[in-house]
C-alpha cells in the first residue's frame, strides 16, 4: 500500500481507506466485520472512517479493533446526530428550544444537532462506543457554510483537541463550505466527494487544500459504481450521479476494467492523500488494494476523464454532499 504525508499532520495514510458506513447501514455481522479488518490489515489499509450517524458502525467498529486499535487510524465524524430525548443532553436542548421558542426568540444554530452541547456529546459517545481513549481525526460531518462561521462548532473540536480526546480535527463537506474551511486555517483535514462523476474540486477546494497544508480524504471515490446502472436507481441520493454519467458517457468505464478505472482516477489526482472506499465484502476489499497497487491512471487516460468533464460539466454540477 502506498503511504502518503496526509497534509500537515505529521501522519502517513494509506492511499486507500477503509469506509465503514455500509457495516452499519447494512447490518453487518460482527465476524464479518472483524473479517473485514483483519483483510484490511493485510493489505496494509491503515485508515477507517466512519461517523455518529452511521447506524452502529462506531459501535462494530469498536468491538473488532479490541487488540488492534493501535494497527490503523480512526477518523469519524460528529453533527448530523442528535442526542436522544431520553439523554440528560438531549432534554435540555429540545427543552431549551421550545422555552426559547415560547419567548418569541429564533433557534440558536441551522439544527439541534449543530448545537456545542449536542457535538461535545456526540464526541463523547464516539469515544465510548469505539472504546477508545483518542480519535485520530474528528470531522464536522457536512454542516453549512453559515454554522462555520459562527465559530461555536470549531471551538468544541479545539477544546476536544486540547484535551487530548482527538488528535486532529477536520471538516466533512464540499463546495463553498469546503473551501471556507480550509481557508479559515483551523481545520487539518478536509474530506470531500472526488470521483469521475464529481470533479468540482479539483478545480476549487483542492488547490486551496494544497496551499494550505490540508490533508485531503476523497469520499465517494468511486461515484457508487452507478454507471453501471441501466437504470434510475432507487436511493435518490444516487440520481445526480447516475445523471451524470449518462451524459458524461466514459468509454473506459465500459469495459471490464471500470471499477479499476475510477478508482484509479480518484488516487491520480494531485493532492488527494487516501480515498475511502466502503464495502461489507473482504473479496470487494481485497480486489479495490489491488486496483490502488496498480498505480495512478497514465496522463493520457487521465486527461481523456479531464476533458471529457470539462466539455459536458454544467455549472449545477457540485460537489455532492
Amino acid at each position: 500500500m502506498e503511504m502518503r504525508s496526509f497534509g500537515n499532520t505529521g501522519l502517513y495514510v494509506g492511499a486507500l481507506g477503509f469506509g465503514a458506513a455500509e457495516i452499519g447501514f447494512e447490518h453487518t455481522d460482527d465476524p464479518t466485520v472483524d473479517t473485514l479488518l483483519g483483510a484490511a490489515q493485510d493489505v496494509g489499509i491503515n485508515v477507517i472512517d466512519t461517523a455518529a450517524m452511521y447506524h452502529d458502525s462506531e459501535e462494530k467498529l469498536g468491538r473488532a479493533l479490541q487488540g488492534r486499535r493501535n494497527q490503523f487510524l480512526l477518523f469519524t465524524k460528529c453533527g448530523r446526530c442528535l442526542p436522544p430525548r431520553t439523554s440528560l443532553t438531549g432534554f435540555w436542548l429540545r427543552a431549551r428550544r421550545k422555552l426559547r421558542r415560547a419567548r418569541g426568540r429564533g433557534d440558536e444554530c441551522e439544527r439541534l444537532d449543530w448545537h456545542p452541547s449536542a457535538l461535545e456529546w456526540s464526541i463523547e459517545q464516539s469515544l465510548r462506543r469505539l472504546k477508545t481513549d483518542r480519535i485520530d481525526l474528528i470531522q464536522l460531518h457536512s454542516c453549512s457554510e453559515e454554522t462555520l462561521h459562527r465559530g461555536e462548532v470549531i471551538e468544541v473540536l479545539q477544546c476536544a483537541r486540547q484535551a487530548g480526546k482527538v488528535l486532529h480535527i477536520g471538516y466533512c463537506g464540499d463546495g463553498a463550505a469546503a473551501c471556507y474551511a480550509i481557508r479559515c486555517g483551523q481545520f487539518e483535514a478536509v474530506e470531500m466527494s472526488i470521483n469521475v462523476a464529481d470533479q468540482q474540486a479539483l478545480d476549487l477546494a483542492l488547490p486551496l487544500a494544497h496551499r494550505y497544508g490540508v490533508g485531503v480524504i476523497a469520499k465517494r471515490p468511486i461515484a457508487n459504481g452507478l454507471w453501471r446502472n441501466t437504470r434510475r436507481p432507487e436511493r435518490s441520493k444516487d440520481h445526480a450521479y447516475w445523471e451524470r454519467l449518462r451524459e458524461l458517457h466514459y468509454d473506459s468505464l465500459h469495459s471490464g476494467c471500470d471499477f479499476a478505472t475510477a478508482l484509479r482516477f480518484t488516487l491520480s489526482v494531485t493532492g488527494v492523500h487516501t480515498a475511502i472506499v466502503g464495502t461489507t465484502n473482504p473479496v470487494h476489499l481485497r480486489k479495490n488494494a489491488e486496483c490502488s497497487e496498480a498505480g495512478p491512471l497514465n496522463g493520457g487516460q487521465l486527461n481523456v476523464i479531464r476533458t471529457q468533464w470539462k466539455r459536458t460539466a454544467r455549472p449545477d454540477w457540485v460537489g455532492q454532499m
